[in-house]
């Protein structure tokens, strides 16, 4: 069924909670571990349902932001869910407290009962009302972004339409793209700080109410960090800050190099080489065809996955209008069917829809097979480990996307993945330090914010123009540290566990895929989707483990990847020189 003939009609909570209601009755009558799981089949229906055409609203609503339908039916979701995830815990807390627990964890998992224990301590009726105040101001946010309204030579383009602007090779089209993107944002920037500090209250209210001493506590649980916590995530970070840092700076200093500059000023960062940074050579719609080329080529698997894609018509990436700013991949359950949304600008992450948003998609089609909806509930870093090993794995066929300038493309991509893990490192330290201190005052947060920079990014300088970065006000622009901070019990899609440490975590696998794939390509595919196949049966540091590969906390392991990969790249450098 091809994505606009899919069905939507508006869950009735109502009648959910009463058939919920009956499911926990038939659950607490079951006599055996069988007759228990047959009602958790039940279970696996309802749900599958209501998060079917809780995404249907999302993804119209996404699409554009201004249809008054799927507006209304956004809001209808972001008051209703809370209150009805709320009752799905008490039946969760029924099964994780069954006498038959032992019997169903081998079917469903062990993830999925600490993830419930996790899950319990997170939602009750308390926060209800300020779960739903949190969506309200979210939906603010998101769109306050997505009615960027920027004069570009006579047209009115959005946030994403003008990146092709900031990353132009000509120094003067950057210069004057930064600055109108600039003004827009020192023109909102009272209400982004006034968003923000409502949003910091409001959650750090929340965990007060669930018996945290701060939203950062809550955040870890919502997250189902159900394998490590928040001392190993620090010490990774010293690790970055020791041993990565120095690595990026060098990549920053060779990009300088290259461009033939005497500063590396910030609107120069996103550029790769004098002559512009690589771009691909056909249109969207090739794009995507030689994206179906390629997937039939590297497996049976992805070439199964890529038809079915194609043939549901389950991608819109085209930059339109109104459409939301950014790009996700969501699954509609009742299809066993991903779903792509992006904004194409003729940039090189155009094809990174194709690799990235693909590498999620095609892990969710994979295991849509599985009948364990547990199994499903992944782990961001699980998550963000499938997409960015995609990228790399993709790597053979960039010659159809960038034609004779596919090695700059492999160059900059490697560049780039690097030096956005001490990036990513900052943003964790900064919302941990927030969270940890709510009482900071916007200037205060801005203050942390520069000193970060000096920490993980120590080469970064503004150019004049860009007072509104230059005070501490970039974090400001990046969606997740509004929209979801650690978690967000939200609207559509239940938990969105999204959170930029575990971006940096998966990217040091998938490095390690690319060090792996140098050495031998079908054994790292081979253990890739032995990997997607786990999905989430098992805790994320075992299937690394199973997978081949090292946990990212171990001591020594962040050092080792950043040599190997120092002579990937090293090698990478002479070739262009």
């Amino acid at each position: 069924m091809k994505f606009s003939e899919m069905p939507y009609e508006r869950i009735d909570f109502d009648a959910a909670k009463e058939e919920l209601s009956s499911i926990i009755k038939a659950f607490q009558e079951a006599g055996t571990p069988q007759e228990q799981m047959e009602v958790h089949r039940r279970y696996y229906k309802l749900m599958g349902r209501i998060k079917t055409q809780a995404t249907l609203a999302e993804i119209r609503h996404s699409i554009d932001t201004t249809d008054p339908f799927y507006e209304e039916e956004k809001t209808y979701y972001d008051q209703e869910m809370p209150a009805f995830s709320n009752q799905e815990v008490q039946y969760k807390k029924l099964l994780f407290a069954s006498p038959y627990r032992k019997e169903l964890e081998l079917v469903i998992g062990g993830p999925a009962f600490k993830n419930i224990e996790l899950a319990a301590k997170s939602v009750s009726e308390a926060v209800i009302p300020l779960m739903q105040e949190e969506n309200a101001l979210v939906t603010e946010y998101e769109k306050l972004l997505a009615g960027a309204k920027i004069d570009w030579k006579g047209k009115l383009l959005n946030l994403s339409m003008m990146t092709p602007y900031l990353n132009h090779e000509d120094r003067e089209i950057r210069k004057k793209a930064a600055a109108k993107v600039n003004a827009f944002y020192e023109g909102i920037a009272d209400q982004l700080d006034e968003l923000y500090d409502k949003l910091v209250k409001n959650r750090t209210a929340q965990a007060k109410k669930l018996g945290f001493e701060t939203y950062t506590d809550l955040g870890y649980c919502r997250m189902n960090r159900n394998s490590y916590g928040r001392k190993e995530v620090e010490q990774f970070r010293d690790q970055i800050k020791k041993d990565w840092v120095p690595f990026a700076e060098k990549m920053w200093e060779n990009r300088r190099k290259r461009l033939g500059l005497d500063t590396l000023y910030h609107m120069d960062e996103g550029l790769s080489f004098p002559e512009g940074s690589p771009k691909p050579t056909g249109t969207p719609e090739e794009i995507l065809k030689s994206g179906q080329k390629m997937y039939e080529e590297l497996s049976p698997e992805t070439r199964e996955f890529f038809d079915f894609m194609m043939e549901g018509d389950l991608f819109d990436v085209f930059a339109r209008p109104y459409k939301q700013v950014g790009g996700y991949m969501t699954y509609l359950p009742d299809y066993h069917a991903p779903f792509i949304f992006a904004n194409f600008n003729g940039t090189a992450g155009d094809v990174d829809v194709v690799t990235h948003e693909c590498g999620h998609a095609f892990q969710g089609y994979i295991s849509g097979k599985d009948p364990v909806m547990e199994h499903s509930d992944i782990t961001m870093e699980t998550a963000e480990t499938h997409s960015m090993s995609m990228e790399f794995f993709t790597n053979p066929w960039m010659e159809q996307f960038f034609g004779s300038r596919a090695g700059d493309f492999l160059k900059s991509q490697l560049e780039d993945a690097v030096v956005f893990i001490p990036y990513g490192s900052m943003v964790d330290e900064f919302q941990h330090i927030v969270y940890d201190h709510p009482e900071m005052t916007s200037a205060e947060r801005k203050d942390i914010w520069k000193k970060l920079e000096k920490q993980y990014k120590p080469h970064l300088t503004y150019e004049e123009e860009s007072s509104f970065y230059a005070e501490g006000g970039f974090w400001q622009r990046q969606h997740h540290i509004y929209s979801l901070p650690f978690t967000n019990l939200t609207n559509a899609f239940g938990w969105k566990k999204q959170y930029y440490i575990d971006y940096v975590i998966a990217q040091t696998n998938a490095f390690q895929y690319k060090i792996w794939m140098q050495k031998d390509y079908r054994a790292a595919w081979k253990s890739y989707l032995a990997f997607c196949e786990a999905s989430a049966s098992d805790f994320f540091t075992c299937m690394l483990k199973d997978a081949g590969l090292d946990s990212p906390f171990e001591p020594g392991i962040i050092r080792r990847i950043a040599a190997e990969l120092e002579e990937i790249y090293n090698q990478m450098e002479t070739d262009y020189l």
